[in-house]
């Protein structure tokens, strides 16, 4: 599983709540963050929302309480994995995984450089979640908020997240 912070659309309602925030990289216009948790394939299972000046650390909590599925109880032989990118490397995550079962993988940027520069077709394990964040960013309503409510934004994102599953499970073609 992985899970990561992204995102930073514009918020064109004057009004967000407290799910917009001034962005750091857009002349602090309001904004909004955007944290998604997939399982292995990429098919979402936890999404949430907050201010874009919103730390991803901050909103990893949040997000792994909202994990719509029950999960199967790690054990010794099959334990469950969790990789995150270097802006989860602090030491209340590492133990927010441990209370949550999951064993932390977190690297580097320069680790990872190094492994893409020596393994031909190295790709980053996180590359999983930024795939559906792309796959979210699809979603036109998505990608530029015009939600003035938070509920009808989050509603939206569920619906894409619904989508995104049933497309990926290949029932109908």
């Amino acid at each position: 599983m992985e899970l990561a912070g992204y995102g930073w659309s514009d918020d064109k309602g004057t009004s967000g709540g407290k799910s917009t925030g001034p962005n750091p990289t857009d002349r602090a216009k309001a904004g909004t963050k955007r944290s998604l948790l997939v399982e292995g394939n990429g098919i979402p299972i936890a999404v949430t929302v907050d201010g874009a000046n919103r730390h991803d650390m901050k909103m990893a909590p949040v997000t792994l309480q909202s994990i719509v599925i029950g999960r199967p109880e790690p054990t010794a032989r099959s334990p469950q994995h969790m990789c995150l990118d270097k802006a989860y490397d602090f030491p209340e995550i590492y133990e927010l995984l441990e209370e949550y079962g999951y064993t932390a993988q977190i690297r580097s940027r320069g680790e990872e450089y190094d492994d893409k520069m020596n393994i031909p077709g190295y790709r980053a394990r996180r590359w999983v979640v930024e795939r559906t964040h792309s796959w979210m960013n699809r979603f036109r309503r998505l990608l530029i908020r015009w939600e003035k409510k938070e509920e009808s934004y989050i509603a939206m994102l569920h619906f894409a997240c619904a989508w995104i599953t049933y497309r990926a499970g290949g029932i109908f073609g």
